[in-house]
């Protein structure tokens, strides 16, 4: 975004507004999120047990991290999971690619943003809803995942889990399968919670670091998800 952009938006948000304008901004605002909350309650309600996998738009379809989230897709696929992305490109692309070839349910909530994301062409033509408001797309993420698969990506992807790791930390919400795929890619993380979260800190428990999986082959994650589901009944979080 240019700097020109960025000033408009500051400006706008600065701008003075009387009363009764901001007021009428609010309610129109409320109307449009509730909106967006009941299709989205109304569409996922009737889509199947999904696990959602998250990642960046920014990968190409020959990069490993691509390649194994399409493989873990399509194995979920098989296992009778749906699944549930960003519906972008990228790891998103993947996901959906994954269940479409494995002739599973395909799903992809997609962002309005003013740059790089559009629904891609793997999602199930009845299943791809567009939010403008990311919390509102966030709350459909937790409410109907019944785990998330989470490959390398950027902010958005480490703001989705870390969402799920407080919600389910605070008690929020019930536990379910949090799965960070790749060791190069995490371990500076986890040894960041480890060493100066844990150790150093001490601002969070020694359980909190069982609340996620890391691993490093799609059969892995599998297993994860299926052991996990082989104890605990499949329904929404909350």
């Amino acid at each position: 975004m240019s700097n020109n952009e960025d000033d408009k938006k500051i400006k706008k948000a600065f701008k003075q507004r009387s009363w009764n304008e901001q007021k009428s901004n609010d309610s129109w605002a409320i109307f449009k999120i509730m909106s967006e909350f009941v299709e989205g309650y109304e569409k996922m309600s009737r889509i199947k047990p999904c696990v959602t996998i998250f990642g960046s738009a920014r990968f190409a379809d020959d990069d490993p991290s691509y390649i194994a989230a399409e493989e873990i897709a399509f194995k979920l696929s098989q296992k009778g999971y749906g699944v549930i992305t960003g519906g972008g490109p990228g790891i998103m692309e993947a996901g959906n690619k994954g269940a479409n070839r494995g002739g599973g349910t395909s799903v992809g909530l997609n962002i309005d943003l003013p740059f790089e994301q559009k629904g891609n062409p793997y999602i199930d033509n009845d299943k791809l809803i567009t939010f403008d408001y990311f919390f509102v797309r966030k709350v459909m993420f937790v409410k109907y995942s019944q785990g998330f698969v989470v490959m390398p990506g950027g902010f958005g992807t480490l703001d989705e889990v870390f969402e799920a790791l407080t919600l389910i930390q605070t008690g929020k919400i019930a536990r379910f399968p949090i799965i960070l795929y790749g060791k190069d890619y995490w371990e500076g993380l986890l040894n960041w919670f480890k060493d100066t979260l844990l150790d150093k800190y001490q601002s969070i428990n020694e359980e909190d670091l069982m609340l996620f999986r890391l691993v490093n082959t799609p059969d892995e994650a599998i297993e994860h998800i299926d052991r996990f589901y082989g104890k605990y009944m499949l329904k929404p979080n909350f």
